[in-house]
C-alpha cells in the first residue's frame, strides 16, 4: 500500500501537495490528519467525494509499504504516524519547499527554497505529461497562491510563477480560489486584532523592525495567522510575532511573520519546537508563561550566547567507548571505574550500540556476565550531529527516556552529550 499524507494544521499547500503527489504516484491513497486549516475544511465540504482523501484510522498501517511525504520534514508534525517511524522496511519519498534539517529519512528527497511545495510536483508532473482536471488544477493553484501571498511574498521564486502558468494552462478557475482563500476574518479576529495594535511597540534587531505582542485569548480562535498578517502590515515592521495564551487550555501558539529577506522566521520557530520557513513559522508551547516566551523570542533575535550554544560546546570528549565483544563482567567493571551509567558500543570505530547500568538488570545468571556486550546493549542507538542546539539534545533524550548521546560526526563519535551537560546549559551554568 501506498500512502500520501502531510502535516497537521493542513493548509491548501499541503492539500494540494497530497493531491499533486496522488497523480504522480498512482494507486496511493491520499490520508489527511484530523486538524485542517478553516479555509480547507470548506473547500473538502464540497470536494471531498471527488478528491477521495481518507483519515488514518481507515487504514491498516502494517500494510503501509510507501510513504509519500509532502511539505513537512519531520515525523512529530504527521498524524498518528508514529508506528512507521520504526518499521525497518518502509520506502519513503519527501517533497518538500521547506530546507532546514528534519527527522524523516528518506529514499527518495526533493527539496527546494521555492515558495511552495506543490510547485515542485506542479513542475514533475508538467515533465511527466500527467493530465490535470480543472478541478485538480484549482487546487494546485490555490496551494500556491496562499504559501506565495498571490505570487507576492519575498519567498516567491520564478519555479512558483512557471508552475502557476502551467496550471492556469490547464484551466484553473481563478473565482473558486478566490472564494476559498477569503480569510476568515470576524468579530474575533478583529477585537484581537485591535487590542494588538493598542499595546503595539517597535524595536530593532540586526539591522530590522521588530514587534512582539502578548495577547490573551479564550479557547480556539480561527486565522491568528491571518492577525498577524495584517498586524505586521499596519504597525510597518518587518518581522512580527504574536504570543496568544490561551490559560484555559494552558498553552501559548506563537506566530511569526516576516516581510523580508534575510531574516528566517522559520528558524526562530523551530529553536521553539515548532515550524515553517523564512517568512512564517508558529509553534504551540504548553504550560508556559507568556513573558518568558517573549524573553525567549528576544533571546533569540539578538543571538547572544545560549541562543548560539551548539552541541559541540557542550559536549564532553575524547569518548571512552568499548567494543561490541567485551564481555559485560568487563563493561560492569569499566562502568564503576569511570563513574558514568552508560558507554557508547563501537565496531570497527562504527557506533553500534549503547550500554547502561538499566541493561545489567536483564542478566538473570552469572553465567551471562561471560556474554559479549552485544547481547544486551540497545542497538537502536540514537546520536546527535556537533551543530545541533542543546534544545534538539533535550527533546531526543525527553522523548526516548535516555540519559546520553554520542555526538556523531562523519560516523565517528567525537562527543558525548548527557542530562547533566543539558541541564548546565538550561540553568545558565555555561563556563565564561
Amino acid at each position: 500500500m501506498q500512502i500520501v499524507t502531510t502535516h497537521v494544521n493542513t493548509d491548501f499547500d499541503a492539500l494540494a501537495s497530497v493531491i499533486a503527489a496522488t497523480i504522480l504516484y498512482p494507486g496511493s491513497t491520499p490520508i489527511l490528519p484530523r486538524n485542517l486549516n478553516p479555509n480547507v475544511k470548506a473547500f473538502l465540504s464540497i470536494h471531498k467525494d471527488l478528491l477521495r482523501v481518507r483519515a488514518v484510522d481507515e487504514i491498516d498501517l502494517s500494510d503501509v509499504a510507501q510513504l509519500i511525504v509532502v511539505d513537512v520534514n519531520n515525523w512529530e508534525r504527521l498524524d498518528r504516524m508514529a508506528s512507521l517511524q520504526s518499521k525497518d522496511d518502509l520506502e519513503i519519498d519527501l517533497w518538500d519547499h521547506h530546507t532546514n534539517e528534519g527527522n524523516i529519512t528518506a529514499n527518495f528527497n526533493c527539496r527546494e527554497p521555492v515558495g511552495a511545495t506543490v510547485t515542485l510536483l506542479a513542475r514533475q508532473l508538467k515533465e511527466a505529461g500527467k493530465l490535470l482536471t480543472p478541478i485538480q488544477a484549482t487546487l494546485l493553484l490555490a496551494g500556491i497562491y496562499e504559501d506565495t501571498g498571490n505570487l507576492t511574498f519575498p519567498s516567491t521564486t520564478a519555479a512558483d510563477l512557471y508552475a502557476a502558468a502551467y496550471l492556469l494552462e490547464r484551466k484553473a478557475d481563478l473565482n473558486i480560489i478566490n472564494t476559498f482563500l477569503k480569510p476568515a476574518y470576524g468579530e474575533k479576529q478583529k477585537d484581537i486584532l485591535f487590542k494588538m495594535l493598542q499595546n503595539a511597540r517597535r524595536s530593532k534587531a540586526n539591522g530590522h523592525w521588530i514587534s512582539i505582542n502578548k495577547i490573551d485569548v479564550e479557547g480556539y480562535v480561527d486565522s491568528l495567522a491571518v492577525v498577524v498578517r495584517m498586524y505586521l502590515e499596519i504597525v510597518n515592521v518587518d518581522v512580527a510575532f504574536g504570543i496568544f495564551a490561551d490559560s484555559e487550555r494552558d498553552h501559548c501558539m506563537v506566530i511569526g511573520r516576516s516581510s523580508v529577506d534575510g531574516f528566517d522566521v522559520g528558524s526562530i520557530m523551530r529553536s521553539m519546537g515548532g515550524g515553517g520557513h523564512p517568512n512564517a513559522g508558529s509553534a504551540l508551547l504548553k504550560s508556559v508563561n507568556p513573558a518568558a516566551v517573549e524573553a525567549w523570542i528576544n533571546e533569540l533575535l539578538l543571538g547572544n550566547r545560549q541562543a548560539a550554544v551548539q552541541i559541540s560546546d557542550l559536549m564532553s570528549f575524547p569518548v571512552f567507548t568499548v567494543s561490541d565483544d567485551t564481555p559485560m563482567k568487563k563493561v560492569a567493571e569499566i562502568l564503576k571505574e569511570k563513574g558514568c551509567s552508560g558507554v557508547p558500543i563501537v565496531k570497527d570505530h562504527q557506533p553500534v550500540g549503547m550500554i547502561s547500568r538499566r541493561d545489567f538488570r536483564r542478566i538473570k545468571k552469572e553465567s551471562q556476565l561471560k556474554s559479549p556486550v552485544k547481547a544486551f546493549m540497545t542497538n537502536k542507538i540514537l546520536t546527535i550531529e556537533p551543530g545541533k542546539s542543546p534544545m534538539q539534545a533535550a527533546r531526543l533524550m525527553v522523548k526516548h527516556d535516555i540519559g546520553r548521546l554520542p555526538v556523531v560526526e562523519n560516523n565517528r563519535i567525537i562527543g558525548i552529550i548527557t542530562r547533566s551537560d543539558a541541564m548546565r546549559y538550561f540553568y545558565d551554568l555555561l563556563p565564561d
